[in-house]
């Protein structure tokens, strides 16, 4: 199935709220992502008719199997982009920036890629900075 960009940021955010605050309602989402709280209602109630969001007796949000699935991709997409532009020297605030317009058009065959290099560029990082830190003492 294939997720619009707005539908995996709704996800994506009820995702990073449940994390940070625990239980999570329409309203949470709509601060989170600065939209009114009508449409992030909508956007529930549509969520809930595909199975990707259920809502409990108190409001609360929850991601099915299937909406925690495309949330939680699309959050690693989100940190790894976000990490990697700030090692390549990247201001924290605009990586985070381009990480979010990126982490919805990358393919899964390039974000492999770029997730491999990543990984392997940052345990060189922590490699030279750990005999760095030998060296100093």
């Amino acid at each position: 199935m294939k997720i619009q960009e707005s539908a995996e940021n709704y996800l994506e955010a009820i995702l990073v709220l449940g994390e940070r605050q625990g239980n999570v309602r329409s309203i949470d989402v709509a601060n989170e992502l600065g939209f009114s709280k009508p449409s992030v209602s909508y956007a529930m109630k549509q969520f809930r008719e595909n199975g990707l969001v259920i809502m409990d007796d108190n409001s609360y949000l929850h991601l099915t199997d299937a909406g925690r699935a495309i949330a939680e991709r699309t959050y690693e997409r989100h940190e790894l982009l976000t990490r990697y532009f700030v090692a390549l020297g990247v201001s924290e605030h605009t990586a985070a920036e381009d990480a979010c317009r990126i982490e919805h058009v990358i393919s899964q065959e390039t974000f492999s890629k770029l997730k491999e290099h990543a990984e392997k560029m940052m345990a060189l990082q922590a490699k030279r900075e750990q005999e760095q830190a030998k060296e100093q003492q």
